[in-house]
This record gives structure tokens, C-alpha cells and sequence, in this order.
């Protein structure tokens, strides 16, 4: 176990997405009792877009110990709905700073890459989890440099079986 005192800031849409192109689907009880076995985690935030006919998951989640952000969606241009999460993620990871030791980022989206070097040059970054090393932005990568690792290799330890 890492740390002491630290939160998870969960980046939803991308680690679904992430795992699901690794051909699985995550445990997401699975993965919260990883964070905090692994890691330490005391808080898992997990930042998700709000569609109402999802709110049975959403209890689901709450139930496996996660604290949901849940932003508003809007629909794009090919009609589906979208949750940009990115902005509530950072802010709540700046609010947070004094209160948690670590903080581990789950995304592997490169827009998280100037939090990441913040959280880094500061000694407050204890991992960046990226669903997988393929989709991974090479300017997160980059930041993260040693801190980064990636669920590719977790299939049997994280997958949900039916």
C-alpha cells in the first residue's frame, strides 16, 4: 500500500471507453477495492456525464464507494450525448489539494497533462492509471514519466464477469 491519505479523480468516460477497446468491461467494485488496496484511497471521485435513464448505475456505483460529479450533457453534432468532465475533474483535484496526500488521476486523456505536471513538479502526484498504453496521450505520458501505469495487463484481476 502506497501513502497515506489519498484520492482517486476518475475520469469515467474515458476509462469505460479505454477498457472497453481492450475488448472487456472493468468491475467497478473490482477497481475500487484496488485503488484502495494499492494506492490507499481513501476518496474515489468519479466524474461522469448525467443521463437520467442511467440513475439505477449511478446508485450502483455510489453503493461500490465512489463519489459521483455528475455534469450535465449536452448532444454533439452526430447527436450523442456528451459530458465534458475535464474542467469539474481539475477543479475538484485543485480544491482537494490540501486535503489528501496523493492524488492518482485514472485517464489517459492528454488534456490532463498540465494537472499532471502540476501535481507532479509538486510532489503531490502518486500515479497517472490510463485504461490503455495504445489510447494513452503521448503529452501525459510525458508528464507523468515513471508515475504512469496502465490496466492492459489487468484483465484477470479487474474484468467483470457476468
Amino acid at each position: 500500500m502506497e501513502g497515506n491519505k489519498n484520492y482517486a479523480f476518475i475520469d469515467g468516460s474515458n476509462l469505460y471507453l479505454g477498457i472497453r477497446d481492450l475488448g472487456w468491461a472493468l468491475d467497478y467494485k473490482k477497481f475500487r477495492d484496488y485503488l484502495r488496496e494499492k494506492y490507499n484511497v481513501e476518496k474515489a471521485y468519479l466524474f461522469i456525464g448525467n443521463i437520467p435513464r442511467y440513475n439505477f448505475l449511478y446508485r450502483s456505483l455510489q453503493e461500490k464507494e465512489y463519489i459521483l460529479i455528475l455534469k450535465p450533457t449536452i448532444p454533439n453534432e452526430q447527436d450523442e450525448l456528451k459530458g465534458n468532465v475535464d474542467a469539474d475533474l481539475v477543479l475538484q483535484t485543485m480544491i482537494d489539494l490540501n486535503k489528501y496526500e496523493k492524488a492518482i488521476i485514472v485517464s489517459g486523456d492528454g488534456d490532463f497533462y498540465s494537472l499532471v505536471r502540476y501535481l507532479y513538479s509538486n510532489n503531490k502526484l502518486l500515479r497517472v492509471v490510463a485504461p490503455n498504453k495504445k489510447q494513452s496521450s503521448f503529452l501525459l505520458r510525458s508528464e507523468a514519466r515513471e508515475k504512469i501505469v496502465f490496466l492492459d495487463g489487468f484483465k484477470e484481476k479487474l474484468e467483470y464477469k457476468k
